[in-house]
């Protein structure tokens, strides 16, 4: 039986950051149902990141932004499609509801973005085909809890236009770094699009003096050596390392965000297999536990990557959520009140650029806040970038992951 129905789910997001210095506390405390919240989405990230690590090359996503849009489905789903999307999503148990814990995370974010501290915009919309009913729960609940703009379009006659004006509306919330998030015409039979948007734009709390930045040999793995500009700064940072790995944090303006690089001992692509294959929350909660500040030398590579669009069924059917892209056994019915809606594709696209003030349009920020003040008895560790490493940016009040990466080859644009 052909399908009549389905429901296409789309995650856009941009990046447009540059790295981050200097220790960033502890996350503060939280409300119980919002910290089980993060405590879900952090798991969920580094459960999608270790279904996206298989694909070759450099990789950049934003857990934060699949998350949201697929929190938006969940608010239709019913049945088996519900509990296995609560399962994949790491909701926690607790009787809280999970979409009032996202909605308190999601103010958290926009309170960042007003306080200055750092660029932090999160849009998410829906776009149902004209004339198609949706249940008023379901609208209620994505506008109270998500801040949806809702906007009918035509994809029956006049799909071209509908699919132009969707990729217009993420360009404009990701500042123009996002272009054609649906690449492909939609099908006929289209009857809803969600989309989350979010960009991101943070200056470093403790910029790069370019004029310290040199080219020079980034190992790419097993692969020949490539000449990449290296960025260099020493000062304290909250740094650990281990027989393995070494962990640094790089704060944000405010120290309000941070980006932590986790970078493999071993230069080879073995050495980098080993840290992702260990990446959970848990370990992740570990390592950080262990850090403290410290005197580092610093190189970093400047890069900038493009990721997607990418299609993400197969990744979230492999973490359970089988049913959900499924005719027949899909039961969103919470949307419009049948059981006829299933996802056809749930696609995703990030960019990232870092350099020696954070991003294109840094103010700037103080340094050496701690320059001096302080005896060193040893040599700074030195923390050399030249490799394939890991990294992923936080928000420190919470804790919660919003970016994830990695970095095979700082030249490359994937």
């Amino acid at each position: 039986m052909k399908p009549s129905r389905y429901l296409i789910t789309l995650i856009a997001l941009a990046l447009s950051a540059l790295s981050m210095n200097a220790p960033a506390g502890m996350p503060s405390p939280l409300p119980q149902p919002e910290q089980r919240i993060v405590a879900s989405n952090n798991a969920f990230a580094c459960d999608l990141y270790a279904q996206l690590r298989g694909e070759k090359g450099n990789l950049f996503f934003s857990p934060l932004s699949v998350s949201t849009a697929l929190m938006m489905t969940y608010a239709g789903a019913k049945g088996d499609t519900a509990a296995q999307m609560h399962k994949t999503l790491r909701l926690p148990a607790s009787s809280d509801d999970p979409h009032a814990g996202f909605a308190d995370l999601l103010k958290h974010f926009d309170e960042v973005n007003r306080s200055g501290s750092a660029q932090l915009d999160l849009a998410n919309s829906l776009w149902p085909q004209k004339g198609e009913p949706l249940l008023e729960s379901f609208l209620k609940q994505t506008k109270e809890r998500y801040g949806v703009e809702i906007t009918p379009v035509d994809y029956a006659h006049a799909e071209p236009q509908a699919r132009a004006q969707i990729n217009q509306w993420v360009e404009n919330k990701t500042q123009d770094k996002i272009k054609n998030i649906i690449a492909r015409p939609l099908a006929e039979d289209t009857s809803l699009v969600l989309v989350n948007a979010i960009y991101f734009k943070g200056a470093w709390a403790n910029d790069f003096n370019a004029s310290l930045t040199k080219d020079a040999s980034f190992f790419s793995g097993d692969s020949p050596a490539v000449q990449v500009p290296l960025m260099l700064r020493t000062k304290w940072f909250n740094y650990a390392e281990s027989n393995d790995h070494q962990i640094l944090e790089l704060p944000y303006k405010d120290y309000a965000l941070s980006m932590f690089v986790l970078l493999p001992k071993d230069k080879t692509t073995a050495g980098l297999a080993a840290l992702e294959k260990a990446l959970t929350a848990k370990q992740i909660a570990d390592w950080k536990a262990a850090m403290k500040e410290s005197e580092v030398t610093v190189y970093l590579p400047k890069f900038k990557m493009e990721w997607g669009a990418t299609l993400l069924n197969q990744a979230l059917e492999n973490l359970g959520m089988s049913d959900a892209f499924k005719f027949g056994k899909a039961d969103f019915s919470g949307i419009n009140g049948n059981k006829m809606f299933f996802i056809g594709a749930v696609l995703h696209k990030a960019f990232v650029a870092v350099d020696e003030k954070g991003t294109e349009a840094a103010a700037a920020t103080a340094v050496a806040l701690l320059a001096g003040a302080r005896a060193n008895p040893t040599p700074p560790a030195v923390f050399r970038a030249d490799h394939p490493f890991v990294f992923f940016i936080q928000d420190n009040a919470t804790g919660s992951i919003l970016f994830m990466g990695r970095v095979t080859n700082p030249g490359k644009m994937n």
